[in-house]
């Protein structure tokens, strides 16, 4: 059952019902595409209008751009590659090691939801990740990007945001084929000519998980949203 935004039944004789194809033309499909996978789960009433899914594109896929053009953007300025990672590269700034012990929890989830056929609740959890990247991880740690000198923090900071762009990247694809397309192929694209529809699913390392700074990280960001409120 879908419902207008005055939770109204959409029908043709009330004439409240939303052509597909005006809603297409203002925010594309991938934004269709995740407001109808995670607004509610199948067979629950949802309520539909383009300010919904206009909402979902700003908060959803606007968001995940703007990390990925913030990175793209200093990454070019400091000529940045994945070759400049050193071998066996483990994260030892704390917020590298939370944010990258969010995302294999996040792998673990998404595959586990997937697999029941639950790409509701793997959508929101993806949403949450990216959330947390750009308002967390990406506002407190900006200082680290804007250095003149490209020391091992500044290279991990960029390592860390890769990683997490191609694999966010790889896990929304089956929800939002469009834009994980783009940003995956502007990343990888120059060392492979894959397609991120044809990558393997992203794997967790469990060695990267830490749950205690995940608990500890996730209860200051709690206390400052209750400051700012």
């Amino acid at each position: 059952l879908i419902l207008d935004g005055r939770g109204r039944k959409m029908s043709k004789r009330v004439g409240n019902v939303v052509e597909p194809s005006s809603v297409l033309d203002v925010t594309g499909a991938d934004a269709l595409r995740w407001y109808l996978f995670t607004a509610s789960h199948p067979g629950e009433p949802r309520r539909f209008s383009d300010k919904l899914v206009s909402e979902t594109l700003r908060r959803v896929l606007l968001t995940l751009w703007n990390v990925y053009s913030f990175f793209t953007n200093y990454a070019t300025i400091d000529n940045f590659t994945p070759d400049d990672v050193p071998d066996g590269w483990k994260p030892e700034n704390e917020l590298d090691r939370w944010i990258l012990s969010e995302l294999n929890v996040l792998v673990t989830q998404v595959d586990d939801l997937l697999e029941q056929y639950n790409p509701t609740d793997a959508g929101r959890k993806i949403q949450e990740f990216i959330d947390g990247l750009s308002n967390w991880y990406v506002r407190r740690s900006r200082r680290r990007f804007w250095r003149s000198e490209n020391d091992s923090d500044k290279i991990s900071a960029y390592a860390t945001l890769y990683a997490c762009l191609c694999t966010v990247s790889k896990l929304m694809a089956p929800l939002a084929p469009f834009i994980s397309e783009e940003i995956y192929q502007n990343l990888v694209g120059p060392m492979s000519d894959d397609s991120v529809h044809l990558c393997e699913f992203p794997k967790a390392d469990d060695t990267l998980i830490d749950q205690e700074l995940m608990d500890a990280t996730r209860l200051a960001m709690r206390v400052s949203s209750m400051g700012r409120a």
